[in-house]
């Protein structure tokens, strides 16, 4: 049975089937597991061409883990994480940080989901005391989830920030294609060039199956990760599966394409809505999320045809997804019935 395509979320998307075809076209014959194979080797030199030379690329199954290792991997149970109280590591990982990394997740709230460091001045204090959990990694999330995205000079001034406070800078890269789209600009310009220690780098939400890798862009941060990795349950036996489709993600510009795409479309659904009455777009649309106040009553109705998830309830606030699959067709159709549903 064939599923109608929604606006709740591009983790609702299938898979593109270029990475299903180099899926199948690694599928051949025996290689050594846990990463020690051909095609393990070769994703990683293709994130070097992206990320540089001297990054360290780790494949895991999901996002979470990619986050949760990463963080781990620079702190201590005693540090603390400061991150947008909007932040997946805050509000979407079921406490998975606190559990697993054991460090303490400090937020500051935000109007668009980007922090910036006069924010961050309310918990910089307590250094060296041994009573006062240890502030240690400051963590962004790009493209943010509010759908915003950092420019490299915002993202430079965090991590001199955190450098000067003897803190690390980790990306939640969820949807860094989708980011690097909208700036127009190599992933490297706005990572390692702008001082990014470690990257989560995303790709399930942008036409990939499953998997994510954890970038540690600077020397020395790594050590012992491979045992973290283990440990935490995210070592994939059959890594080449992972890796094949990150080889299909960077071959030919499929994650630009993807992430053009689906940027595309939310700038258009926010260009047929924006003037509608009854509708306020609340977010500026710089990725593929595109947020609105509209009735609650014409939101539950909506829902009934096409599925996606409140934001801010208290508000009637909701966000809107649109995927490397979303046709305008879809567009045009879910604004038609928008627009029935409000009387216009």
């Amino acid at each position: 049975m064939k599923s109608k395509r929604g606006f709740a979320s591009d983790n609702n998307a299938g898979v593109h089937p270029d990475v299903f075809k180099e899926m199948i076209a690694v599928n051949e014959g025996h290689v050594i597991g846990y990463g020690d194979d051909n095609y393990t080797e070769t994703a990683r030199d293709l994130f070097r061409d992206h990320l540089g030379k001297d990054c360290e690329i780790y494949f895991a199954f999901n996002g979470t883990g990619a986050n949760v290792l990463g963080l781990s991997a620079v702190s201590r149970p005693w540090n603390s994480i400061i991150t947008a109280s909007t932040a997946h590591i805050e509000g979407d990982e079921c406490g998975a940080p606190e559990k697993f990394a054991g460090c303490k997740v400090l937020t500051v709230d935000t109007i668009d989901g980007k922090i910036v460091p006069v924010l961050l001045d309310k918990h910089m204090h307590g250094f060296d005391f041994e009573h006062h959990s240890q502030p240690k990694v400051i963590s962004i999330t790009q493209s943010t989830e509010m759908g915003t995205v950092y420019k490299p000079d915002e993202i430079k001034t965090l991590a001199d920030f955190a450098h000067n406070h003897n803190m690390l800078l980790h990306m939640d890269g969820a949807r860094i294609a989708n980011a690097a789209v909208s700036l127009g600009l190599p992933y490297k310009t706005f990572t390692t060039d702008a001082g990014v220690d470690i990257l989560s780098f995303g790709g399930t939400k942008n036409g990939m199956m499953y998997g994510e890798a954890v970038c540690f862009l600077k020397p020395g941060l790594s050590e012992d990760f491979k045992y973290i990795r283990k440990q935490s349950m995210q070592l994939a036996s059959k890594m080449r599966f992972i890796s094949a489709q990150y080889i299909a993600y960077f071959k030919n510009d499929l994650w630009k394409r993807c992430a053009s795409h689906s940027n595309k479309m939310a700038a258009l659904l926010c260009a047929k809505v924006k003037d509608i009455k009854g509708v306020k777009v609340t977010q500026p649309v710089e990725s593929n999320g595109v947020f609105v106040i509209i009735p609650h009553e014409v939101a539950e109705k909506l829902r009934e045809s096409y599925f996606f998830y409140p934001w801010n309830e208290k508000e009637s606030e909701y966000r809107w997804m649109t995927s490397w699959d979303t046709t305008e067709d879809d567009v045009v159709k879910f604004v038609e019935l928008l627009e029935m549903h409000l009387g216009n």
